[in-house]
């Protein structure tokens, strides 16, 4: 009669190490896919303000002004202003740590260099996510500097008119390419992001919703690629102007 074979307890160890790896690999998955889903509930909020400057100036400055004094009496000027912003921080900080934890470990776990590799979709899809958060992480510093931080402009110089410091910067025809090469990384991005955050999350366990999973992705990422668009392109043909 045979008995059951024990596991070696030097074996041990490293199921514990395993196993636990595993977990801090799902918990990563999940940090990441949560603070990709603030950012697309930001971004959608942030396209809808831009959108004003279709309205002209004192439509546009006037929602800027709004959003300095949202929340007022109940909160001081400017703090539901600085609220988001520290939620989006914090947001981003999660979203940039977890991505290059996650890739590091996936470099860790790639010791065997293969002469041959596979180049399928998904391999492709990675390298954009991977590369395109790089570009997207350097746009948002200039964006910050550009229209929140510095509020310069090469043409104007500094600036408290928000609709003027638009207006400017999107005149200067290499400052509307760069934007415009960024929103169509950004399109890019959240269309296989939304997918693998719903991926992550386990809502995509079925045919229809692994679908709708796609659909929504495809249609959230071309609403904000073309919302973004719509300003700098109005701007560098004349349709929106001082």
């Amino acid at each position: 009669m045979s008995t059951p074979t024990a596991t070696h307890p030097s074996n041990q160890p490293a199921l514990v190490t395993g196993a636990r790896a595993a977990r801090t690999t799902i918990f990563l998955k999940i940090a990441m896919a949560s603070s990709g889903l603030v950012f697309i509930a930001f971004v959608l909020l942030h396209m809808y303000g831009n959108l004003h400057a279709f309205a002209g100036h004192d439509a546009f400055n006037e929602y800027a002004e709004h959003l300095r004094t949202l929340g007022e009496p109940m909160l001081p000027h400017t703090g539901a202003l600085w609220i988001i912003r520290i939620v989006l921080i914090a947001s981003l900080a999660v979203h940039v740590t977890s991505a290059f934890m996650l890739w590091h470990r996936a470099g860790k776990a790639r010791r065997t260099k293969y002469v041959m590799k596979k180049r399928t979709g998904a391999t492709y899809a990675s390298l954009l996510m991977r590369w395109g958060g790089v570009t997207l992480l350097l746009f948002i510093v200039w964006h910050l500097l550009n229209f929140t931080i510095g509020k310069v402009n090469v043409t104007g110089g500094p600036t408290n008119d928000p609709y003027n410091l638009v207006v400017d910067s999107f005149s200067t025809w290499w400052l509307t390419l760069i934007y415009l090469a960024a929103m169509a990384m950004l399109g890019a991005h959240l269309h296989h992001g939304f997918w693998s955050a719903m991926q992550t999350l386990g809502w995509t366990s079925t045919a229809r919703a692994r679908n709708l999973a796609k659909a929504v992705g495809l249609t959230v990422a071309l609403i904000i690629t073309i919302g973004f668009s719509l300003v700098p392109l109005a701007v560098m043909f004349g349709a929106i102007s001082k």
